[in-house]
């Protein structure tokens, strides 16, 4: 990975590492970015969310890569999931075509993140690196340290929540 991303920032790419983490699926969730700018410069960011889903979590980390990165540049995306990176590459044009539709007639899931998405993607050159959810990658680690952290906080909110009025 290291080469990959060397060879992304000597390009004058982007590169961001994605992670979306649930306690519970659904449950309480964090989603995190840990963005390299071709100057040298690092981002990080992280966000909770009190409930929701793993693929949705790992949806909204990709969105906020995208929305951090100027419109305009490239960036390489790298993610632990298949589901986003083969649907942006595998089965995003034939979802377009028929309505939004899977191939046997169901609605997509996560439509909105989707169109989200590829909104943001048709502004930027964008690549998709898929990294094993076991890769001991330091920057992979460190997102998912990011996700996991904003997740533990969503989680403490969430339990810790006051009760309503009945």
């Amino acid at each position: 990975m290291d080469k990959l991303m060397k060879t992304a920032l000597a390009e004058g790419k982007y590169v961001a590492f994605t992670d979306g983490r649930c306690k519970g699926n659904p449950g309480p969730c964090g989603a995190a970015v840990w963005l390299y700018v071709p100057n040298g410069e690092q981002i990080e960011h992280s966000r909770k969310s009190l409930s929701t889903k793993n693929h949705i979590a790992d949806m909204t980390a990709v969105i906020d890569a995208l929305e951090m990165t100027p419109e305009g540049e490239s960036v390489l995306i790298v993610l632990k999931s298949e589901y986003i990176k083969d649907g942006f590459e595998l089965y995003l044009e034939g979802w377009l075509q028929r309505g939004w539709r899977k191939s046997n007639g169901k609605k997509v899931a996560n439509c909105e993140l989707w169109k989200r998405i590829r909104s943001l993607a048709a502004g930027r050159h964008v690549t998709f690196y898929k990294i094993s959810a076991n890769s001991n990658d330091p920057d992979k680690l460190l997102v998912s340290a990011l996700a996991k952290e904003a997740a533990e906080k969503a989680a403490k909110k969430a339990y810790h929540a006051p009760k309503g009025r009945g």
